[in-house]
């Protein structure tokens, strides 16, 4: 739904609809204590859940300028959670978003907690908090203030339940199963840059994928021991002075904002756009910068990916982004210096047959595109066996697209992956400097900000002293 401020007969239609889509079951409606009470009697079964998080009204002014930008963050018993987008100026949010969960026990608690996104400090504003049962039938609940137990306005939700017919069910709990979304991300480094020619350079994207556990199961990527970089990452003495600064690049730059781009993957047209050449992803809008004229082709670019543990998004840039400049890391910097990740390497697109047999006279919409994706990350050293797993999950999520998981010693990885960024420099205009992380004369890059930020406690996860590093930047 659009931003911006609405009028008064506006918003009134709006909390009007949401009254009437939560009195229809009213009576089905029970507060959570009552429903916490009546949760230790039920007889524990597994079931599959479709939330569908309405709105909010009432909310509290939080700032003395401006009204709010709220957003909730969802948690089923802490351990699957989901974050809504950002609604700009409003006390009254419309979401209207959906979240599908397998294998998720009738007894668990879902626990939402709204807060106001601050654009100009690290952390948010808490607005308050709700609990209640995952019984299926429309809710309405209070939301309150964590400390004084004050109400701070109603949050409307409608919860649909089937019995889960997973017969692992017991083995693979809380499983996500859509609906696939993605957020675009911009650079705190742009806003400070003029001529930007490819706006992606300062890109990240995070997209929600499904059925993580199905195909992986409980299995994780350590870190790896035996790799210098990482070592100087995560042990010993200067350890966490380095990892500070990486922590703080990765919350500058995948900040949640007012300007995120958002959008929803129902298909291979939505894959397509997240990888045109003069098109950042976004729902909502591009960057600032010269048209390229293969806007709207797909660019022969390779990238870097992690899958994380922590909420199983992929998340991945360009290889040659900036930001990556003076880090460590670049996979450390997407996975926030986890000790793990799910998996992590690069990956490329490219039409069936190879770039080296593709002409631009063929339009994309007539072409076959595949996804080749490797495991090669020095940093968590991916267990190749786990290829096949990988290419599973990213056909599940991704139909229509074939996939080929290749281990990073692969020669026909290293020809493949050669022969697109060949295609670039020779076909498309791209520089050989953007093939690698670089950094424009004059340009203050992310690392710099982060070395700023990171050298001060700010009471966040990673709130401790932190200096500059000055290695180069490996996976």
């Amino acid at each position: 739904m659009p931003g911006g401020r609405r009028n008064p007969i506006q918003m009134s239609q709006i909390v009007g609809a949401i009254h009437h889509v939560a009195n229809r079951t009213r009576e089905g409606v029970k507060d959570a204590a009552g429903a916490f009470g009546d949760a230790q009697h039920v007889e524990r079964h597994f079931v599959d859940l479709t939330f569908k998080f309405i709105g909010a009204s009432g909310l509290p002014k939080m700032d003395v300028v401006g009204t709010a930008d709220p957003y909730f963050v969802a948690k089923l018993d802490n351990q699957l959670s989901f974050v809504s987008t950002v609604k700009p100026n409003t006390l009254s949010p419309v979401w209207n978003e959906l979240w599908k969960v397998k294998n998720v026990p009738n007894t668990a608690t879902l626990t939402v907690e709204v807060l106001d996104k601050d654009n100009g400090n690290i952390t948010d504003d808490h607005i308050g908090k709700f609990s209640t049962s995952v019984s299926a039938g429309a809710k309405e609940c209070a939301i309150e203030s964590m400390s004084l137990r004050r109400n701070r306005g109603t949050f409307w939700l409608n919860i649909e339940s089937t019995p889960s017919t997973d017969a692992k069910a017991e083995r693979r709990q809380y499983v996500f199963d859509g609906p696939i979304r993605f957020s675009r991300h911009f650079s705190p480094t742009v806003g400070r840059l003029t001529n930007l020619n490819d706006a992606r350079l300062y890109s990240t994207w995070k997209i929600y994928i499904k059925g993580v556990k199905m195909f992986f199961g409980d299995i994780v990527q350590h870190w790896n021991r035996d790799y210098k970089a990482a070592q100087a990452i995560f042990q010993g003495p200067t350890s966490i002075a380095v990892r500070s600064t990486i922590q703080a690049g990765h919350r500058m730059l995948y900040a949640r904002s007012t300007t995120n781009g958002f959008g929803v993957i129902n298909g291979p047209e939505d894959v397509f756009r997240l990888l045109l050449h003069g098109n950042v992803g976004g729902a909502e809008g591009t960057l600032p910068g010269s048209p390229s004229p293969y806007a709207h082709r797909v660019k022969p670019a390779v990238y870097t990916y992690i899958i994380a543990v922590e909420d199983d998004s992929f998340r991945f840039s360009e290889t040659g982004a900036a930001f990556f400049v003076d880090f460590a890391s670049k996979h450390a910097l997407h996975a926030n210096c986890a000790p793990a990740v799910r998996y992590s390497g690069e990956f490329h697109p490219r039409p069936e047959g190879g770039w080296e047999n593709f002409s631009d006279d063929i339009p994309d919409d007539r072409v076959r595109w595949e996804l080749v994706i490797d495991n090669n990350s020095g940093t968590y050293s991916p267990d190749p066996l786990m290829l096949p797993d990988l290419q599973e999950l990213l056909q599940y999520n991704f139909p229509g697209f074939t996939i080929h998981a290749l281990d990073r010693n692969d020669p026909r990885l290293i020809h493949s992956r050669e022969s697109c960024r060949a295609y670039a420099l020779d076909k498309r205009g791209v520089r050989q400097e953007d093939l690698q992380p670089h950094a424009r004369t004059g340009e203050e890059t992310l690392s710099h900000s982060a070395q700023v930020q990171g050298s001060v406690p700010d009471g966040g996860p990673s709130g401790v002293g932190g200096t500059a590093i000055g290695e180069p930047v490996v996976n």
